[in-house]
C-alpha cells in the first residue's frame, strides 16, 4: 500500500495544507506552520537603532543645539545623524560619550526600546524627566538643582530717574545643575533676565525669561549673531550683537520692522553707558 502525499504552500505560510492517499482514499488535511517571525521580520541594524535613541534623547532637550552642548559635539554633527535625510552614522565612540553625558548606561543607544521605556528617567541619569514637578519658594533644592538669581532695574534713591541693574533678593529661577555645566556656564555666573517690549519678538516675548552667562561679558567675547543681555544706562536689554571696528558694536532686534539697528563705537558705549551683561543661553516666554 503506497502513500502519496502533495503538500501546498499558501502564501501567507500561516498553515500547510496537504493531501495523500491511504489506499485508494484521498484524506485531507492541514497542517498548523509556526513561523519563525524573527526571519521574516527586518530587523533594525545598530546604525538605525542608535539614530532613533539618538532622536528621543535629543526630543527631551529644549533645542538641538542645547542637546549637542550637553553632549560636548557641534550641533551640525547631531543634524547629519538624525535628520530625516541623515547624512551620517552614530559612530561607537561618539555613542558611548553621548551615553556617559546623558547618564545612560554604557551600550543604552545600542538597544532597542519602546516609546515609554525612553520617556522614562533612569535611575542613575542626569537628563531631567518630561514632567513638572511642583514646588514653592521653600521647597529644598534638589542635589543636582541649583537657584538662579534674577537681574532687576533699581531706580536710585538720589532720584532724577537714574536707574542701575542689581541682583533680586527674593526672585529665582531653577535649573538643573548639570544642564548648566555641561553648556560652558558655570552656575555661579548664571543670572536671569526679563524681557521687557516687542523688539525681540517674535523669538522673545515682552515678559519673557532669558538666563545669561555673565562670564561672556566683554565685546571680545562677543560671537556675532548672538543674543546677550544688556545694560544700557540702568535698563535691561536683550539683543542680537555684532562686533564692529575698533572695539564698536551693532545691536540688532528680531523685530526690525519697528526696531532698526543701532551701532555704537568704542566711545558712544562708555557715553551711552551701555555694558554687555552676558550671553544669553537660554529663553523661555509666554503665548
Amino acid at each position: 500500500m503506497g502513500v502519496f502525499i502533495f503538500v501546498t504552500f499558501p502564501r501567507d505560510k500561516s498553515n500547510l495544507s496537504y493531501r495523500y492517499f491511504l489506499g485508494n482514499k484521498l484524506l485531507i488535511g492541514t497542517i498548523i506552520y509556526q513561523m519563525d517571525k524573527s526571519r521574516d521580520d527586518s530587523r533594525m541594524d545598530t546604525n538605525s537603532i542608535r539614530r532613533e535613541n539618538l532622536r528621543a534623547l535629543a526630543a527631551r532637550y529644549p533645542t538641538q543645539a542645547e542637546f549637542a552642548a550637553a553632549c560636548g559635539t557641534a550641533p551640525s554633527v547631531i543634524s547629519l545623524i538624525v535628520s530625516p535625510n541623515p547624512k551620517r552614522n552614530l559612530g561607537p565612540q561618539l555613542a558611548r560619550r553621548i551615553e556617559e553625558a546623558t547618564g545612560m548606561p554604557h551600550g543604552w543607544l545600542d538597544q532597542p526600546h519602546s516609546a515609554s521605556e525612553i520617556r522614562k528617567p533612569v535611575a542613575n541619569g542626569k537628563i531631567e524627566s518630561e514632567g513638572i514637578d511642583q514646588w514653592s519658594d521653600d521647597t529644598p533644592l534638589d542635589d543636582d538643582e541649583i537657584e538662579l538669581p534674577f537681574l532687576k532695574e533699581v531706580e536710585l534713591s538720589a532720584g532724577g530717574g537714574k536707574t542701575v541693574v542689581e541682583v533680586s533678593g527674593t526672585r529665582k529661577l531653577r535649573f538643573g545643575k548639570y544642564t548648566v555645566r555641561n553648556l560652558g556656564v558655570q552656575p555661579d555666573q548664571a543670572v536671569c533676565v526679563s524681557v521687557s517690549g516687542n523688539s525681540m519678538e517674535p523669538v522673545l516675548q515682552n515678559g519673557g525669561t532669558v538666563a545669561v552667562d555673565r562670564g561672556k561679558n566683554k565685546v571680545s567675547d562677543v560671537v556675532d549673531g548672538k543674543m546677550y543681555a544688556l545694560s544700557h544706562a540702568g535698563h535691561v536689554r536683550v539683543k542680537q550683537l555684532y562686533r564692529l571696528a575698533r572695539g564698536g558694536l551693532r545691536l540688532r532686534s528680531f523685530n526690525r520692522d519697528e526696531h532698526p539697528d543701532e551701532e555704537y563705537t568704542a566711545e558712544q558705549l562708555i557715553e551711552e553707558d551701555i555694558e554687555i551683561i552676558g550671553r544669553v543661553f537660554w529663553g523661555a516666554s509666554f503665548f
